[in-house]
């Protein structure tokens, strides 16, 4: 069996959509028609971007005010490797910029060809897309100012409000939550993606308890100690407990409700994992049901545990489980010797 450790790009993605409020609305309402509004506080002071409460004393804040769109950067960051997703395709300055008439700053992208083109206190102008949406992207980034230092803008004449409170509102903005990383699963994880291949379960064995956990860790959960014991499962076990799903899941259109997730037990193992239970009602599954494995046809078999498509009645007698106790108690005196012993050998 190969020690080499697994790597697998993975990406984590939901969509999310919240309303915005009559503030944060407003705010994105002027970005889309080219206006920045921020929001007084009680000091007078002007908070850009805005919110609808005080972060000082948590009072209500409702009084739109336009702000400039230009403004002062007050500190910054360079981005030499763009991410995607990020504001530019190519290296540039993240900042916090104080606009013109606004006593806080407001985050974005400063397009620049090097660290040597920015610095604190410099001037730059909103640099507007084509196309707005009313969203902060409608800020395409921020450029270095074309008027001179000391020309500050007047903060607006308020005009700027006039047209946002004229305008259609933005009501709700979708956000889409996006992460892309690699996943390293570590030489116990890999050796059982390895051997899912082969339409075989592995698990590792708790050097002071004996009880067997699957997926492997590495490490028993129970005693906090390395493990080197490979145990190999039946493909069979029972339902420890279950749940019933009767409404849709975006993003599995695969699965028609009501189906049935359950914790399932393998013969051998001391804890269970997540299955879907499948060749049965789901109405009909009982916990105790005897189960066996339903794997992907041979010649789709990969290093991943969604070989194992469904778990399906066997038709045995149900398991009668008589006790729920959490598992494992380490014996304390046996924890200590056994790590006395390993501290021994190495």
């Amino acid at each position: 069996m190969s020690d080499e450790v697994l790597e697998a790009p993975l990406v984590l993605e939901y969509p999310f959509t919240r309303t915005t409020g009559p503030v944060v609305g407003a705010f994105l309402t002027g970005l889309r028609e080219g206006v920045v509004l921020g929001v007084k506080r009680g000091d007078g002071s002007v908070m850009c971007p805005p919110l609808e409460y005080d972060p000082a004393d948590s009072s209500a804040l409702s009084e739109m005010v336009e702000v400039g769109q230009a403004g002062e950067i007050v500190t910054w960051a360079w981005n030499g490797a763009p991410r995607p997703q990020q504001p530019f395709d190519r290296p540039f300055a993240w900042a916090l910029v104080r606009l013109d008439g606004a006593d806080t700053t407001i985050l974005h992208g400063v397009l620049v060809d090097d660290p040597s083109e920015i610095h604190t206190g410099m001037r730059v102008d909103i640099v507007w897309r084509d196309e707005r949406v009313g969203q902060v992207s409608d800020i395409a980034g921020f450029a270095p100012a074309t008027a001179p230092a000391g020309s500050e803008q007047p903060p607006g004449s308020g005009d700027g409000v006039e047209v946002v409170s004229a305008a259609e509102p933005v009501q709700s903005v979708r956000t889409p939550i996006r992460i892309e990383y690699n996943y390293t699963p570590g030489r116990g994880l890999s050796a059982y993606l390895r051997a899912m291949k082969d339409k075989r379960i592995l698990g590792d064995r708790c050097p002071v308890s004996g009880q067997v956990f699957v997926p492997p860790r590495g490490v028993s959960p129970i005693a906090g100690m390395p493990t080197s014991e490979m145990v190999e499962l039946a493909d069979t076990g029972y339902v420890e407990s279950f749940n019933i799903t009767r409404v849709p899941i975006r993003g599995r259109d695969d699965l028609h409700p009501p189906y049935c997730s359950a914790w399932i037990v393998l013969d051998g193992a001391s804890v269970g994992f997540m299955g879907l239970v499948t060749g049965i009602e789901a109405e009909d599954v009982t916990i105790g049901l005897r189960v066996k494995a339903l794997w992907k046809p041979d010649d789709e078999l990969e290093m991943s545990a969604t070989n194992i498509l469904s778990w399906v009645p066997t038709g045995e007698p149900d398991v009668v489980i008589d006790n729920f106790e959490l598992v494992g108690r380490v014996d304390e005196a046996a924890a200590s010797e056994a790590s006395t012993d390993e501290e021994a050998e190495s």
